[in-house]
Formats: C-alpha cells, structure tokens, sequence
C-alpha cells in the first residue's frame, strides 16, 4: 500500500486537510524507527487504497524539538510514496523555509496553498504557475476549510503518487545541514512570484485583541466566556438528555425486557440490571458530550486558546510552567492521555515533568458525565452550571497548588515562544466532524471498558448467590465496609467507594457502576441518589472524583511519556493524598457550619 505524509507547519490547517481527506476513517500507530504514535488513515485514491500520515507540525527540520526530530526520523526510516507539504497562503514569506528545507530530500512532492480564502481579505496574490515552474514541482491554491481547489489537488495528488519511485539519495543528516543557500533563495521566489500590500488591511483580530487580550480584561473574560459555555451545555444538553433516557427505557421495557424474559432471572438480572442499565446512562450523555465538543470547537478553533495561553503566561511563569502548560491543561479538558503526549514539544524535561504532573487534574470529559449527571440530580438548573463551573475553578487551583508545591525539584529555564493565528470560524462540517470524532472515542472506549466494568460491578454487588443484591453482605458491600473508615470523614457512602474503585479503570464506569448498584437508570437513578445524599456529601465526591487518581491509560501515558517507575507512582500517590485533603476540608467545613 502507498503511503502519504502529512507536513506543514503549526496552524497552516493541516488537520483540517487530514479530517477533511479521511473522514473519521483515522487510527493511532505505531511507526518503524520512531518511538511515538501517529495518526493515520486509509483513503481510495483513483483504483487503489492509499495510506496518510499526519506528521507533527514543525516550524523547522534542523530544530531539536521532540517533534521535529519526529519528523525527521520518520522520512529517514519511513520513505514516502507522496510527501503532501501544506503551507499557510496568507504567511506564505514565513512558511517556504520549510518547503526548501524539504526540497533538498528529493522527495515526490505536492505543495498544497492552504487558507486561500485568507489571501483574498488580506490582498495577497500568488502567481501558482510561476511558484511551480521556479520550484519544479505541482503547486495549488485551496481552502481546506471550505472546499476550494480540493477536486483538482485531488487529482494532482492522485497523478502524483501514480508515478512515484521513494527514494532518499542522501542520507537526512547531511542534507540537513546543507542549508546556507535557503534563506536567499526564498528571498528571491518571493520577489518573483508573491505581491503583498505594503500594509495588510485592518481587520477585525486587531481589534479583537485589543479587547481579549486586554492586561487587566483578558482573564476574566476568558473565565466568563467559558461559564457561558457550560449554562449553554446544560441549557441545550438536558432536554436531549431526557429523551435520550426516555427512548432507552422504552427500549428496555418493550423490546430488550421481553426478548431476554425466557432466561433464567440471574441472567435477566445481568443483562437488564447489570449491562443494560450501565451501559443505557453512560449513553445518555452522548448529547452532553457531542455540545461540550462542539462548543469547544469553535473556542479552539478560532484562535481564542492560543490568546488564552498568551494572557496565562505570565501567571504559569510564576509557578515554573508556561503558555504551553497552560495549552495542554485546556486540552485535558477533552481527554488527559493527549494533552500528556502534547508535552513533546516542550525541550526541557523538567518542565515536561512538571507539566505532566498538573495535566490529570484537568477535568476531562470522562469527569465531565460524572459532574453533569450529578449536578442535575442533586442542584436545580440554576444552581447547577454553577457547580460545574466551580469544578473546572478547582481544577485550575490543584494544577496552581501542585506546581507552586514542586517548581523547585522542576526548575525550568525554556523560552517560551507562541504564534497567534487569525481568529477563523470553523464551519459547521468541522464542528460535526469534531463532535462525531469525540463521540466515536466515547463509544470507542465504552465497549473497551463500560461493559466489562458493570459486568463486574454487577457480579461484587450479586455474590455470594446467598447475599441479597447490593446488601452489605456482597463481595461489594464487604469491600465498602473495609473501606468506610477512610471515606466516611468525606462524607463518601460504601456504594460510592465501590463506583471510585471503578472509576480508576475509566472514570466512565462510575455512573454506570452506580446504575447497577442501584438496579436503575436514567431518572429513577437521579430521584435515588437525591433522596439519599445532601448537596455537601454530592459536592464532596465530586471533588474526590475531580482530583484522585485518573484512568488507567492516563497512568500508561504519563509512565510511557516520563519514562520513570518513580514519577508515576509518586504522580498517584499525590492526586490521592491531595484528593483527600481537599474533599476532607470541603466537607468538614461545611458540617461544621451546619449544612
């Protein structure tokens, strides 16, 4: 199979081409001669299936980043059929550095002029036929994001990798350092092919900025736009909610019920009880998580985390991180294990360290179900945004308090360096292809996990045959009550502790867990759980939810990422410790004023 690879710069849309190309046919994998994983996807390109690699973007071949030696290794052992080389039009005099560095590999090429639709507001034109004709190889102007020039880059492509011979005449060391012609050479097809006004014309990101990234303003406008978010998501998502649990328990009382009513009733318990109902309330967040994803699109696709990055600089400073932290804290937001991999691109590897260590304490949208489903169980629709977004506040505190904790046994001395993009609206298929790429991970993970875990849950809480479900003599309730010392100071039921229990393998386990504790779903859950905790004893598991250990393949991630037995142990035993404190303080404090 014929394999493409994905280059570019940061923010030149080349994930936008990659969706765009492939759909939502990507994979993770693993590639010869690199020690990172890659995504990847297959496509038909005229009569034959052909195989794209989204490479890391890189500003430069000759830098010592994690990503650009990423790159590098991987054309060294990993010859392309195609290297597919997407440059931002807009930026042009900025981005051909690149494309002359990866000239002088002799690689099949085809250069893709992205954002031309940017070119136009701004009065940039480029004469394509003649850029092609100087550089010797296919050169297209498009708009990944709308469209434009995608049918005849598409064919220049699939021209392109028919006549291709992968070959590397030298080896990638010593081409690199064959670099001193570039910079004249660049200066020169500029002048020759490339007409920008001498000044670009106002724009709205000018004034835009004047206002988001105001010294006094910026954060907490950032931090009021994001409260917005959140009364948005359960203003929108709860009415979807409900009709997604109507539609499961009509399901399971007129079409999954009698199916399986012939069985023999431990087996009807299993599978209504246990299966069934677990797997029917994680479900019913689908319509939470798809607006979550979609709102966070728009935020991330418009260049407002870049600036919020920017405003959080100076403060993450302070603490020993950076706006790069800060970046991947936000992108824990969605899911920890990438925002940990995020991390290559920083240099140093205390701050690496340091930054791995504050990621889990994002909350995730994993933590996300949990918080939703709570809220709305327990806090009336007023009240519960603002538990939410209380939460996402604490999340930023223990990240604030651990590193100011530790910044000493991590110092760092990196520069930190970011580019601000144009403010884009992403179009509405990019925010469906968003929304659906997060939905297929969320069910992706739940028939790794949720299933075999209420499985389980329902098996501790039905064992022995002699115990009656979810009594304190099960396997559960025994486990409960040897636990009850430590939680019940935090005001943390037995039933509670067997779904944190879980929720250490996927924290999507814990509402599910609590469905088959409980034998419910949906509502009938909510109305249980309310009648059975106070707000203080559902706010304090939730910070315990927040703060404790995170999944187990954010655990993998940061022990693969560190490299060190010692810091991921260390980086457990911290979130528990910590956990406890802080839903200990919470809820004593509250006793203690009477609620």
């Amino acid at each position: 199979m014929k394999r493409i690879a994905l280059l570019g710069m940061p923010n030149t849309g080349k994930s936008t081409l990659f969706n765009r190309l492939t759909g939502s046919a990507s994979r993770v994998g693993n590639w010869p001669g690199i020690t990172v994983e890659l995504l990847s996807g297959k496509i038909l390109l005229g009569d034959e299936m052909v195989e794209i690699i989204d490479l890391p973007g890189i500003y430069d071949m000759h830098g010592f980043s994690e990503d650009e030696q990423v790159v590098r290794h991987f054309l060294h052992e990993n010859i392309p059929d195609l290297a597919l080389v997407v440059l931002n039009a807009a930026q042009i005099e900025r981005q051909l550095s690149l494309l002359l560095q990866l000239k002088q590999f002799k690689l099949n090429m085809v250069v893709l002029l992205n954002m031309s639709d940017e070119t136009k507001k701004l009065g940039i034109t480029i004469d394509v036929n003649k850029m092609s004709a100087t550089l010797g190889m296919p050169i297209f102007l498009l708009s990944a994001k709308y469209g434009t020039g995608y049918p005849e880059a598409l064919q220049a492509i699939t021209k392109a990798l028919r006549n291709s011979v992968p070959s590397m005449p030298e080896s990638v060391r010593k081409l690199i350092a064959q670099d001193e012609h570039i910079e004249r050479e660049m200066a020169q097809i500029i002048l020759q092919t490339v007409q920008i006004p001498a000044r670009l014309p106002d724009n709205m990101t000018n004034r835009l900025d004047s206002l988001l990234l105001h010294p006094w303003l910026g954060l907490p406008i950032f931090f009021g736009f994001m409260f917005l978010l959140f009364q948005a998501i359960f203003l929108f998502g709860q009415p979807l909610q409900g009709v997604v649990n109507a539609l499961f328990g009509w399901m399971r009382e007129h079409a999954f019920g009698p199916l399986v009513g012939f069985l023999p009733a431990a087996i009807q318990g299993l599978l209504l009880d246990g299966v069934y109902n677990g797997v029917a309330t994680v479900a019913a967040f689908v319509p939470l998580i798809v607006l979550f994803f979609l709102f966070m699109a728009i935020v991330e696709d418009t260049g407002y985390l870049s600036r919020a990055a920017f405003l959080m600089d100076a403060l993450m400073a302070k603490m020993g991180l950076d706006g790069r932290s800060f970046v991947m804290l936000l992108m824990g937001f969605g899911c920890n294990v990438p925002a940990l991999m995020g991390t290559r691109v920083m240099r140093s590897r205390s701050l690496r360290l340091l930054s791995m260590l504050v990621i889990p304490f994002s909350l995730c949208s994993a933590r996300l179900q949990v918080f939703v489903f709570i809220s709305a169980a327990l806090f009336t629709p007023k009240a519960a945004p603002v538990v939410l977004f209380s939460l996402y506040l604490f999340s930023f505190a223990t990240a604030i308090l651990t590193a100011l904790l530790f910044k000493r046994h991590y110092p760092n001395t990196e520069p930190f360096v970011l580019e601000l993009p144009p403010y884009r609206f992403p179009t509405f298929r990019q925010m469906v292809m968003r929304g659906w790429h997060e939905v297929y991970q969320f069910l992706h993970r739940a028939s790794k996990f949720i299933v075999a875990g209420v499985v389980l849950v329902w098996l501790l809480t039905n064992l022995p045959p002699s115990a009656a479900p979810a009594s304190a003599d099960t396997i559960a309730g025994m486990i409960g009550a040897w636990l009850h010392p430590i939680f019940s100071p935090i005001g943390i039921s037995p039933d509670l502790t067997i779904a944190l229990i879980f929720g250490f393998v996927a924290k999507e386990i814990v509402i599910g867990s609590l469905a088959v504790i409980y034998g419910m779903s949906g509502d009938a859950l909510s109305g249980t759980l309310a009648s059975q905790l106070d707000w203080v004893q559902a706010y304090s598991f939730m910070l315990f939810t927040l703060v404790y250990t995170p999944c187990l393949s954010t655990i993998a991630t940061l022990r693969n990422e560190s490299q060190s037995n010692k810091f991921m142990w260390f980086s457990i035993a911290w979130s528990l410790t910590l956990a406890w404190l802080l839903s200990f303080l919470f809820y004593q404090a509250a006793r203690a004023l009477g609620y």
